[in-house]
């Protein structure tokens, strides 16, 4: 059958178009002979792109085209190099251009001396750059970074003084030489003086001086700014922050240190849907008062809303001193949860002490009373009253909250109770976790999770559900349900184990920006023995980094049908540590 002719006239037209370009992108071509690729490159980014040229445009052009090309040469020591040009072809041709570098320039000396304070403080004159070096083929490049390096280092150590008494790089082409010479005199260290905030901030005076963590008198160092900006900042109580130390503005060396603070609007609601194959679609929601007084006393309450649990708590915060890290928790909860076999009501009251230590591990301390209501497959309800004293250490090591590359998480939680402080049985609960992610070659993601808990007791039939350990699920062992790996009793109900070993090894590629395909095994089992066998479970996944955290879908394998393993789906979201 044929066609008409205005049927082909598109699909011509953009391949004429599509060709043009192709062709007006490739109109100069450089050919550095003798292979050099970091020279081949520089040359290509001097040059650009060169496009809708005529071959008479092209010859015009061509002695500029070698002026840029020794230029780019230039900047990485190649000061003689011999440039050759052609055009080939007519109407659209092609500019070839083919460079013999020549001999490099290379640095026969090399002086750096710091003179004044700085001289004897390891932190401007400690680990500068090596190169250029002597013997190096000169790069202007990395005589640039040496050369802002001590400028940087002086602005940031609080040389506000210092200059460069000599600043020389002397090329003699000819030779083929090289000489550096940079002789920077530092002047003396200023310091951080009194911090003081503007009024109309709102808050109490002591509250925000316990943010500053420096004296009067203290070496400036502009880390010691911006951490006192980001802490403002990271507290939760102002929309602005602004931290001024300027140089211009010191008396006797000493820089006055201005701050000017915005209040946030003073509460905030905030809503959000979820969804886990372990819990199915989500609701939660929060309301905070992000300041109640002038202390920076807080507030909120957040709820859940979810299939298999609901819950609805509240609390009351005390900062303390630092309060970047150190708080009062007061807080009060209610919890319904129906998994499998085990329902349970759960009424809370408790207290945390968060102290950050010297180490960076985070401690708390708490206290609270917990009441419990549960029913386990047929059997009658039963009731529970705990108060549980608790510690816990916690250590987070991330370069990125959201998505990192590399990291690790560790927690460890101990809490008990005794028959004779306000509880129906003696227990003693320990709860250990570690997580870590390590990125090799950009793309290659390698990720490493452990669980182990262990509950001792006198009657561990009187010890509650929520105290008690469950496996399986999306962030257990995948190819089983949610909580559905535990002890069972003599009908079949899954009871609660004494113990949890949860282990799982994760391989992910980045095949796209933001997109990685991923392997994963996982093992481990809630038991009652710790030689009780356990489970495992494999697959593949894809994972999606959003702007609002990773989504991952995993399709999974149960190996152990004796535990219920199968072909399952799972689908959660957060970040991997």
């Amino acid at each position: 059958m044929l066609l008409p002719a205005r049927t082909f006239r598109l699909p011509v037209a953009l391949l004429l178009s599509l060709l043009a370009c192709f062709v007006r992108g490739n109109q100069v071509e450089v050919r550095v002979e003798g292979g050099y690729p970091a020279l081949q490159d520089n040359a290509e980014a001097f040059l650009g792109e060169v496009e809708g040229r005529s071959a008479d445009s092209l010859r015009r052009y061509a002695p500029r085209a070698v002026d840029q090309i020794k230029t780019a040469l230039r900047a990485l020591g190649y000061y003689r190099p011999e440039i050759t040009w052609e055009i080939v072809g007519e109407g659209l041709a092609t500019l070839r251009l083919t460079v013999e570098p020549g001999e490099p320039v290379r640095v026969v000396s090399r002086e750096v001396a710091i003179n004044g304070p700085a001289s004897s403080d390891p932190a401007f004159s400690g680990d500068l750059p090596q190169h250029p070096a002597e013997g190096d083929v000169l790069d202007h490049g990395a005589y640039t970074r040496l050369r802002d390096t001590i400028t940087n280092r002086a602005r940031r150590l609080g040389y506000f003084d210092g200059r460069f008494e000599e600043r020389s790089l002397q090329v003699n082409p000819e030779e083929g030489t090289a000489r550096i010479r940079l002789v920077y005199a530092s002047g003396e260290r200023y310091r951080l003086g009194a911090v003081t905030f503007a009024p109309g901030h709102g808050f109490s005076e002591d509250l925000l001086e316990d943010f500053v963590t420096f004296e009067p008198g203290t070496l400036y160092h502009s880390d010691k700014v911006a951490t006192l900006s980001r802490d403002l900042s990271n507290s939760g109580y102002f929309a602005g922050v602004d931290v001024n130390a300027d140089a211009a503005s010191a008396r006797n060396l000493e820089i006055p240190v201005e701050v000017q603070l915005t209040p946030r609007e003073r509460r905030s609601v905030a809503a959000g849907v979820g969804f886990s194959t372990d819990v199915g679609p989500r609701l939660r929601g929060n309301w905070r008062e992000h300041w109640i007084n002038e202390y920076g006393f807080r507030r909120g309450l957040e709820a859940e809303l979810s299939e298999p649990r609901q819950n609805l708590s509240g609390w009351y915060e005390l900062p303390l001193d630092p309060p970047m890290t150190d708080s009062i928790r007061f807080s009060a909860g209610y919890q319904h949860e129906k998994i499998e076999d085990v329902e349970s009501d759960i009424l809370t009251l408790g207290q945390q002490w968060k102290h950050q230590l010297e180490s960076d591990w985070t401690q708390v301390l708490s206290l609270r009373w917990e009441g419990e209501r549960f029913r386990i497959g047929d059997d009658p309800a039963e009731t529970s009253s705990l108060l549980l004293p608790g510690v816990s250490y916690s250590k987070l090591h991330s370069d990125s909250p959201l998505d990192p590359s590399r990291g690790y998480r560790l927690q460890l939680e101990v809490s008990g109770a005794h028959q004779a402080v306000l509880s129906d049985v003696d227990i003693l609960h320990v709860m250990f976790l570690a997580r870590s992610v390590y990125t090799v070659a950009d793309r290659h993601r390698f990720l490493t999770r452990a669980r182990f808990g262990g509950v001792a007791t006198n009657r561990f039939r009187d010890v509650p559900p929520s105290l008690r350990f469950f496996a399986g699920g999306d962030q257990s062992v995948r190819g089983y349900g949610y909580e559905t790996l535990s002890p069972e009793d003599e009908g079949g109900t899954a009871v609660g184990g004494r113990y949890l070993m949860v282990g799982g090894f994760e391989y992910q590629y980045e095949f796209r920006n933001n997109w990685r395909a991923a392997m994963f095994f996982d093992h481990g089992n809630a038991v009652d023995d710790l030689l009780d066998p356990l489970a495992s479970g494999a697959g593949i996944g894809i994972r999606w980094v959003s702007p609002v955290g990773p989504l991952r879908l995993d399709v999974a394998k149960g190996l152990d049908p004796q535990f219920g393993g199968g072909w399952r789906v799972h689908f959660s979201m957060g970040p991997e540590l």
